[in-house]
């Protein structure tokens, strides 16, 4: 094995970019990005664009001028069994690419490694590794999926500064701003569901869609309902709408078994756009991975609180905040217990 250059670190990045082209698109399946380098330039690019097609490195080495003497960058390990869609391994052999680098190592534990030692067996340069941690977040939904059999979870939420997240009455029904309401656009496209308890789904009577340029080449994510009573308004939205076959309730079902039943149609990740008490109920049970809190720069709010369960803590990790309008957004991911 080579060691990793800073050359290949900066090939690597553009896989990145390129796999991050397929999030929310390749659900069962991973994202995936490749590029292929000869003589320090890149010939070609490409990415895992939806299930059932071509992967990322098919489509580079279509993409590409030359493949003959040349690297192939890919942010996860090649495939190396013949499934919908013949082996990478197989494809790269062909092309004649004498190195290959990677970042993350397959998480299926049924094929990890195994695409490694069959380039290796063919007499092909691998270096694995390179930008591993940026290339593991990039497919953290279908890992969580295919080594736990349930989806990630991200739950989406916002609040004024005082932890409020309803208006007094009168202000109006927006705590976040325009710009949050549109970044929210970029993370729903991400995910493969979107899960609102009960109360929410009565109360608000929402959509739960992507709109405009986020709907585009991609189907609508499924929209759940977790509720313990059946009785729901027959006229909102997703009953109604001309999206309604994407709608699930998941009527007297445990938040683990309604993880499990929107896994086994394929979702690799749940956007969880839930009130205060779903949320503190699957912070509680350790089902939340990632967060993301838009916080409205004002406060007093309305009586309802982000957190109404007392003595509920949950740590965050890998924190990135930023400004969106005029908003504090945070993300990070939720620490599990040790």
């Amino acid at each position: 094995m080579s060691n990793p250059t800073s050359e290949d670190e900066r090939f690597m990045q553009e896989a990145l970019e390129e796999g991050s082209k397929g999030l929310g698109l390749t659900s069962p399946n991973p994202p995936v990005g490749s590029v292929i380098v000869k003589d320090g330039k890149i010939v070609g690019r490409g990415y895992h664009k939806q299930d059932g097609g071509p992967h990322a490195e098919v489509n580079a080495i279509a993409d590409a001028a030359t493949t003959e003497g040349a690297t192939i960058y890919v942010t996860l390990e090649p495939c190396s069994t013949h499934g919908r869609t013949p082996p990478c391994v197989e494809a790269i052999k062909n092309a004649g690419i004498s190195r290959v680098v990677v970042g993350a190592t397959d998480p299926n534990p049924d094929h990890v490694g195994a695409g490694f030692q069959q380039l290796r067996d063919a007499g092909i340069e691998v270096t694995s590794g390179v930008l591993e941690r940026e290339c593991d977040h990039l497919i953290r939904f279908f890992t969580k999926r295919i080594t736990t059999g349930l989806p990630w979870v991200i739950a989406k939420t916002a609040a004024t500064l005082d932890g409020r997240t309803t208006l007094k009455p009168g202000d109006g029904q927006w705590i976040s701003s325009e710009a949050s309401r549109e970044d929210v656009q970029k993370w729903r496209q991400q995910c493969d569901a979107i899960l609102v308890g009960g109360e929410t789904f009565r109360r608000d009577n929402p959509s739960l869609t992507l709109r405009g340029k986020y709907a585009e080449g991609r189907p609508q994510p499924l929209r759940a309902v977790l509720t313990s009573d059946e009785n729901l308004p027959s006229g909102h939205h997703l009953f109604t709408d001309e999206h309604a076959t994407r709608t699930r309730i998941l009527q007297g079902s445990t938040f683990r078994e309604s993880l499990e039943k929107l896994a086994s149609e394929g979702v690799s990740a749940v956007m969880l756009e839930s009130g205060g008490r779903l949320l503190a109920h699957a912070l509680d049970l350790s089902f939340v991975d990632e967060i993301v809190l838009y916080l409205a720069p004002r406060l007093g709010g309305g009586e309802t609180s982000l957190i109404p369960t007392p003595n509920l803590v949950a740590h965050l990790k890998d924190i990135q905040v930023d400004l969106i309008g005029s908003d504090i957004r945070v993300v990070g991911r939720v620490k599990s217990e040790e």
